[in-house]
């Protein structure tokens, strides 16, 4: 009889095999074509209140406080494709944070069959950078996007 414990023990998962999928309302279905080349700050961290019960000096008692989501950014090869700045452009003029995107990071395998998906709701840009230029530099130019989100789930592949 297997052991069920060893047969979900697999390799690490890499990081160099991904793919953003970024669907903006009224704007694109695929942002900038998924092709980024960095991702970081997705994130969900649980607060934790201490209380210290009179009398009982050795055991404080620990709750559960907020969750709070991180900012992830994501970083890319400028190219001739501007969705990401038609989207800021839409929401000054839509104002108010109309248009929020679900964005998707999906984390593959190097045979690019997929480990795990990262799901964000409701994404808002909050910092969108333009590359550094320097003429001396045979550099890509890389721009940044930087987007809060309110809700983030995993969802994981059938096997």
């Amino acid at each position: 009889m297997a052991n069920p414990a060893r047969e979900t023990t697999e390799h690490p998962f890499t990081a160099f095999r991904f793919a953003v999928e970024i669907e903006i309302p009224g704007v694109t279905a695929n942002a900038c074509h998924g092709a980024f080349a960095e991702c970081d700050g997705v994130e969900l961290t649980l607060d934790v209140k201490t209380i210290r019960e009179g009398g009982n000096n050795a055991a404080p008692i620990r709750l559960t406080g907020p969750i709070n989501l991180g900012t992830v950014t994501l970083k890319r090869g400028m190219t001739a494709n501007f969705d990401l700045w038609d989207w800021l452009t839409a929401l000054q003029e839509e104002g108010n944070g109309k248009l929020r995107a679900t964005t998707k990071i999906v984390v593959m395998a190097s045979d690019g069959t997929e480990n795990a998906r990262f799901v964000l709701k409701r994404c808002l840009p909050v910092k969108l950078k333009a590359p550094a230029l320097n003429a001396k530099d045979g550099m890509v130019a890389v721009e940044e996007l930087q987007m809060v989100y309110e809700s983030l789930e995993l969802v994981k592949p059938r096997r």
